[in-house]
């Protein structure tokens, strides 16, 4: 079976913001996040890349048009399922004032149990973004082989998510995975097992630097904006 190359969006306006963005439009890259964008190309050269899925959202497009000017072979599939998670009336706000809402303690502790007001579940997010991935790996296998490497830009959650179902973690545990923008995370599949590969790999050690207030020990919903 395929091997995924999971690539999450470049640092948005959103992220420096300090915005839970989304499916709010018009949210674009910033000005780091287009320059980790543009260095994607040679990040991923020596792949052979079989096929590019990506988000609906403006900041996943942006994050992987270098990459598709550089490989103009390939045509990019949009998929809605691999989309931010549908944050409802949580969308737009700032994350400061969210985090004394009482749903926010639950998102946190036990997100299986969390549904959006107005939006989805996290429970459901996962399941559609596990389908996608499902139904893409049958297609890229049946099109280009079962060594076939492909890759989808997609969101912070997302990522987490299909990365606590391909190591069997129950959801309730995914916070406790982190994944900066335009970081690279891989999983293999097998007949029997996925194996994960790489996890937010991004080449830049800078977030790992002591800082002077700590990171805390609560994980950004949307996925953060990464290093300072």
């Amino acid at each position: 079976m395929p091997t995924l190359i999971l690539v999450r969006h470049g640092r948005s306006t959103a992220n420096t913001e300090g915005l839970l963005a989304g499916w709010t439009p018009g949210v674009a890259l910033d000005e780091r996040g287009a320059a980790q964008a543009a260095a994607l190309p040679g990040r991923l050269a020596e792949l052979p890349l079989a096929e590019i899925v990506t988000s609906p959202l403006q900041r996943c497009q942006e994050t992987i048009r270098p990459l598709l000017r550089a490989r103009p072979d390939l045509s990019p599939h949009t998929d809605e399922r691999i989309g931010e998670c549908h944050y409802g009336d949580w969308s737009g706000r700032k994350l400061d004032e969210l985090k004394d809402e009482p749903l926010m303690e639950v998102v946190q502790a036990h997100p299986s149990a969390a549904a959006f007001p107005g939006g989805e579940s996290m429970r459901a997010m996962q399941t559609r973004a596990a389908e996608a991935v499902r139904e893409w790996n049958a297609r890229v296998e049946r099109d280009h082989g079962a060594d076939a490497v492909y890759l989808m830009c997609s969101h912070g959650d997302i990522i987490k998510s299909l990365v606590a179902d391909a190591l069997g973690l129950h959801l309730d545990l995914f916070q406790r995975i982190s994944v900066e923008p335009c970081s690279i995370t891989a999983i293999r599949y097998t007949r029997l097992r996925p194996f994960l590969v790489r996890l937010g790999d991004t080449g830049d050690f800078t977030s790992l630097v002591p800082r002077e207030e700590p990171p805390g020990d609560e994980a950004p919903v949307g996925g953060g904006a990464g290093a300072p």
